[in-house]
């Protein structure tokens, strides 16, 4: 399974009606293309920070449409108020559901780096150390970890049922990253927070 990441800077303002445009009119759209599995949207209403997750069955059929979803992401973008859009290309190495996540569901989501050479090491110790660690938490949901093995890139997203979990955990989940990173000699690259706008990925699970 394979995952486009598109992060929007939007204006705060534009957001609701980016979220109706990409739930009513671009989810239809997409649904209609070989290979799509599913969208799910985050967004932070005070940075305007929005990331859309596209998953696809597999690279070939991500790549084989990409032309007819760049005019798709152009008009989204617009919705959002938005400037020019950073866009990745995944390879979705885990994704572990503990329940289904309700309405006010929030996401924590943490980007690392380690040595291409290292990454199926990092991506099973995050199958090992990482999933049980974070199904600990209060509040969870689910956790995935996508990866892009060329350039040692990743991107862990953890969501919890509440935004009132996801600030109570915050601490021992720092430590508990702080500590698994070292292990594994990963760099944090960056790492924030997020409501989940909504959640249609419909990848199975994978760890």
């Amino acid at each position: 399974m394979y995952a486009r990441s598109t992060t929007i800077n939007a204006q705060p303002s534009a957001i609701d009606s980016g979220v109706a445009h990409l739930r009513d009119e671009v989810m239809p759209q997409l649904q209609g293309l070989d290979g799509f599995v599913g969208m799910s949207l985050l967004t932070d209403r005070e940075s305007g920070r929005c990331i859309v997750v596209t998953a696809w069955e597999s690279q070939d059929a991500m790549n084989a449409v990409a032309e007819q979803v760049r005019p798709i992401r152009e008009k989204a973008t617009q919705m959002f108020s938005g400037g020019a859009p950073t866009v990745d290309e995944w390879d979705i190495a885990i994704l572990h559901r503990a329940r289904q996540m309700p309405e006010g569901a929030c996401a924590r989501v943490t980007w690392g780096h380690v040595d291409p050479a290292h990454a199926d090491a990092a991506i099973e110790h995050f199958k090992m150390n990482i999933v049980p660690d974070s199904e600990a938490l209060e509040g969870f949901c689910s956790t995935s970890l996508l990866v892009n093995r060329n350039t040692g890139r990743g991107v862990a997203c953890t969501t919890f049922d509440s935004r009132e979990a996801m600030e109570r955990n915050r601490d021992g989940a720092r430590t508990m990253k702080q500590m698994r990173m070292k292990e594994t000699g990963a760099a944090e690259l960056d790492e924030a927070e997020f409501d989940v706008a909504f959640a249609h990925l419909r990848v199975p699970e994978l760890v």
